[in-house]
């Protein structure tokens, strides 16, 4: 009879150790979920990084201060929106990756292996297409790569985009060969990472030498410099 109480309650004993030990799993989980995610409250690097971006890109117009306040989390809020993503206002995972911000080293991008590539091949089309623009059209013309991209009336990866039989001048005539200067690679980057001045559009042309009228009955997004871009 002691014997079979004693193994009851050693089944009892291990069954809670069990129990604690998954309690723990999930409490540091958390902890470095929060420990990984920026709020209304936070403070420090990563919302300063959080806040350069999102004042770049015309989301944001206050103090880059590092103080995550209410400017700050309608800012995220409109990023996300813009972007597909949960408006939450806060800079989990998914809203660090689309900021171009790496969490765990604090980078203020990441332009590793693959994703180096795309953005350099990004930047020659840019230079290629839209060199002596402004920065924001250069910009633009970065963003509409990447929603043509997300379309699924275009190929899916960016070199699938830009090689498109016809589709950029840059290409057609090898200007895309040409050396991209430092405006063109920060608006790749920008552009990769979210950034979208041109409001959606999945075509732009220059309106003084463009001869297809097609392009005229494309819905207008924006103009910037001597670009139109369009849906």
């Amino acid at each position: 009879m002691i014997k079979k109480g004693i193994v009851k309650y050693k089944k009892i004993l291990t069954i809670i150790i069990l129990l604690c030990s998954i309690g723990v799993i999930l409490i540091l989980s958390q902890k470095n979920e929060v420990e990984a995610t920026s709020r209304y409250g936070s403070r420090g690097e990563e919302v300063k990084q959080i806040q350069t971006k999102l004042k770049r890109w015309g989301y944001y117009n206050g103090s880059v201060d590092g103080i995550y306040g209410t400017q700050t989390v309608n800012a995220v809020k409109s990023f996300q929106r813009k972007n597909g993503l949960t408006q939450d206002g806060i800079v989990g995972p998914a809203t660090l990756k689309a900021l171009g911000i790496n969490s765990s080293s604090g980078n203020s991008s990441q332009t590793s292996g693959s994703n180096s590539s795309d953005i350099n091949l990004l930047s020659h089309l840019i230079y290629g297409e839209a060199r002596g623009e402004p920065y924001t059209g250069q910009v633009a013309v970065g963003a509409v790569i990447m929603n043509r991209v997300r379309s699924s009336s275009f190929p899916n990866s960016i070199a699938g985009v830009i090689y498109q039989r016809g589709a950029f001048d840059a290409v057609s005539d090898g200007q895309i060969n040409m050396s991209p200067d430092s405006s063109a690679k920060k608006a790749a980057q920008d552009a990769y990472n979210g950034w979208d001045p041109s409001y959606g559009a999945i075509y732009y042309f220059n309106p003084s030498t463009a001869t297809n009228k097609w392009i005229w009955s494309r819905p207008l997004t924006i103009t910037i410099g001597k670009h139109r871009f369009c849906k």
